[in-house]
């Protein structure tokens, strides 16, 4: 979804840059009369580039710096036991964890790594445990609904034989 979000606000973008860029062009041409037309074009002008410096801000700026924010979140996030994935595709179990550098055991003859912080990718055990916990609320709410419905059930059948009475 955010991958659309962006194509199209690059499209837009884009489109706005060339509109803006045609614009300064043909107030260009028309010559240097200084008329009350031609620098009330130009404040279009301005006012169109501005924004569309706000629209690639909010579209693909923004989101991409709250993304390196949770990455870097994570990477601090990393304690012993956790299972990650680097950059490279090696999965392993931290052993230890430093400064910048942390240290994994991968395969079957737990071979040990040391890695920096940064080159960490994923927390496995962290998004499994979100996941967990997410469809753990997810089945709570719908056992809570079902008991909502059970009793709402139960008390139409009781008025219905309070009225049969």
């Amino acid at each position: 979804m955010r991958k659309k979000i962006a194509k199209y606000g690059l499209l837009t973008s884009a489109v706005a840059l060339t509109g803006v860029l045609s614009m300064v062009t043909a107030s260009a041409e028309s010559g240097s009369a200084t008329t009350s037309s031609g620098s009330g074009g130009m404040i279009g002008s301005l006012i169109m580039m501005v924004l569309l410096f706000a629209v690639m801000y909010f579209i693909l700026i923004r989101p991409q710096k709250k993304k390196e924010k949770e990455q870097q979140a994570m990477q601090r996030a990393v304690r012993i036991g956790d299972e990650i994935v680097t950059i490279g595709g090696i999965v392993g179990l931290v052993t230890r964890v430093e400064d910048d550098t942390i240290q994994i055991e991968t395969g079957g003859d737990r071979h040990k790594m040391r890695l920096k912080t940064w080159a960490i990718q994923e927390n496995v055990t962290v998004k499994e445990d979100n996941e967990r916990a997410k469809a753990a609320a997810a089945e709570e709410a719908k056992a809570k609904k079902e008991e909502k419905k059970k009793k709402k059930d139960a008390d139409a059948a009781e008025e219905q034989g309070v009225l049969k009475d």
